[in-house]
């Protein structure tokens, strides 16, 4: 409803003005009153009208002067300012101080009430504009964040040229022209009771993403559950990989201010061609399969798992074999958390933290072999299935064992085995994310008609940071949050034109839309016809 504020010092005009019009038969709210420009600005601060109509000649603070003080503090209002002066003087004034009319006295309701009409007329079309333009920002965000993912994924598997890179990286508000690049993933891991959802890790989520904003030289691509990657831009290698250090020293030091989480990260190597992003890419994601092996809260590099790859060339004994990293426990943890791509790199972790010597024995690779899959069934039954639901051949352990001659073609299987069973883990939850996703559902389709819902408000319900909900809902849902609230909200609004004889308005206001030429154009892209074409046809049906 549009309020009203009014400010006449003459008793009899403002009563006159105040009681002789009907405000609320009209759609307005008569708001506030006052005698003077004073008494009436500390009033209107704490009301904030929409419409403020104010006599030209008062005491204390006449009109203009409390106009000018409106307008500086509340732009959005709109000013009508009442005169018994026809001088051009007045007038031209009010036109700079940005007064939206200029009425002469005496002056009639009816004349006055038309004026106000014609005013709130332009508020709720500027009122319709902004939601428009805010569910376009929000569309946009949104679209932002998953053509970033896209972005990145052709980055890194050289499917996108140059030109076509810049091209849509400045669309997305990102510089990808340098001299040189590094690569760094990077993910937080809940250490204790708390789970993934928790609000510490949704507030340290949200602290790095503003750490990063606004660092040109930082792009910042969200991998959702994988967590992010980062790259670094410079003008010279020594520039870039001090910007890689700094960056990374100050990551630990953000997530060290939270309890119960821990952070692992890696680095892939400088490149001085965006086309090769793809073998930092690389690089960091091999590093990246290490932290099933290593300490965490620690950023690795890739050059350190090349020597420790050396180092393996050296005589060792089944005595200096790691216990720590080869073991059950680092199995099980690669089969819960890791994901089906890391397998290769955790494999070649594994056989070098066994040691060379120690491989090279059929014995041994035969324990490796067994202990294995002794895991892989224990994963699988605690998920409630066997062995048998893997695709023929990799279930096979006696084919894996003739195998065990070539430490090649050992691993193949071994890699197959790991990618399999993460392939079926993920299969049988349905989703990762099924109870989040089930909640953030019901709450869609309970709120669907609040013109306030958005994926922040429904992020913030599920406890998860709008980002990372807004990457894993288009993962699993298939369809961004928009086009499924749009969805929702337009087969409920099928229901009302097939089943009720509510006006389209009505409908539109009804599914959370109060703009109706937006609900139409909406409904139109939607389902491919007109609500009032849309009516009719299903009666026709009937």
């Amino acid at each position: 409803m549009i309020k009203i504020f009014l400010v006449e010092d003459e008793v009899v005009m403002r009563n006159g003005i105040k009681n002789n019009i009907p405000w609320e038969k009209e759609g307005l709210l008569f708001a506030g009153e006052a005698s003077d420009g004073e008494l009436a600005y500390p009033l209107i601060k704490k009301v904030q009208p929409d419409i403020l109509i104010t006599d030209i000649r008062m005491p204390f603070m006449d009109g203009l002067e409390l106009s000018e003080l409106v307008k500086k503090e509340f732009p959005r209002i709109k000013i009508i300012i009442l005169s018994g002066y026809n001088e051009f003087d007045y007038a031209k004034q009010a036109i700079h101080i940005g007064v939206t009319d200029y009425l002469l006295k005496p002056i009639t309701a009816s004349k006055l009430l038309e004026a106000v009409k014609k005013v709130a007329e332009v508020i709720e079309r500027e009122r319709e504009e902004e939601n428009m333009l805010e569910r376009y920002r929000l569309e946009m965000a949104e679209n932002t964040v998953l053509e970033r993912q896209r972005l990145f994924r052709d980055l890194v598997t050289s499917r996108i040229n140059f030109k076509e890179a810049l091209e849509r990286g400045e669309e997305l508000g990102l510089e990808l022209s340098a001299s040189f690049y590094q690569l760094m993933l990077f993910k937080l891991i809940p250490s204790g009771p708390s789970s993934i959802w928790s609000d510490a890790v949704v507030s340290c989520q949200e602290a790095i993403e503003e750490h990063m904003e606004g660092r040109s030289h930082i792009l910042v691509f969200d991998r959702g559950d994988e967590g992010w990657a980062f790259i670094l831009t410079g003008e010279s290698e020594q520039e870039v990989e001090r910007r890689m250090k700094e960056c990374a020293v100050h990551l630990g030091e953000l997530v060290h201010t939270y309890r119960d989480i821990q952070y692992f990260g890696s680095i892939g190597c400088c490149v001085n061609r965006l086309g090769d992003l793809q073998q930092s890419y690389q690089q960091a994601g091999q590093a990246f399969a290490c932290r099933f092996f290593s300490e965490m809260n620690q950023v690795v590099h890739y050059s350190q798992m090349e020597q420790m790859l050396s180092s393996a060339e050296e005589p060792i004994d089944i005595h200096s074999v790691d216990g720590s990293k080869v073991n059950r426990k680092t199995l099980e943890n690669f089969l819960k958390q890791g994901i089906s791509g890391e397998a290769r790199g955790f494999v070649e972790e594994y056989f070098q933290n066994v040691g060379e010597k120690n491989y090279q024995s059929f014995m041994f690779r035969q324990y490796i072999i067994m202990d294995c899959y002794l895991c892989v069934r224990t994963f699988l039954e605690e998920l409630g299935m066997d062995l048998s639901r893997l695709p023929d051949g990799v279930a096979d352990m006696d084919m894996v064992m003739k195998e065990r001659h070539s430490i090649t073609a050992l691993k193949e299987s071994l890699i197959r085995l790991f990618e399999e069973t993460m392939l079926l883990r993920d299969s049988q939850t349905a989703s990762k994310y099924s109870q989040v996703l089930e909640e953030a559902r019901a709450f869609i389709r309970g709120n669907y008609a609040r013109e306030d819902i958005s994926l922040n408000t429904v992020a913030a319900r599920v406890n998860i940071s709008p980002s990372y909900f807004s990457s894993i809902f288009s993962q699993e849902m298939g369809v961004t949050f928009v086009e499924y609230l749009t969805s929702v909200r337009m087969e409920r609004a099928k229901e009302l034109l097939m089943c009720s004889n509510m006006k389209t308005t009505e409908i539109g206001y009804e599914v959370g839309y109060k703009d109706s030429h937006y609900f139409g154009y909406l409904f139109k892209k939607t389902v491919g016809c007109t609500p009032k074409e849309y009516r009719a046809g299903s009666r026709e049906r009937l």
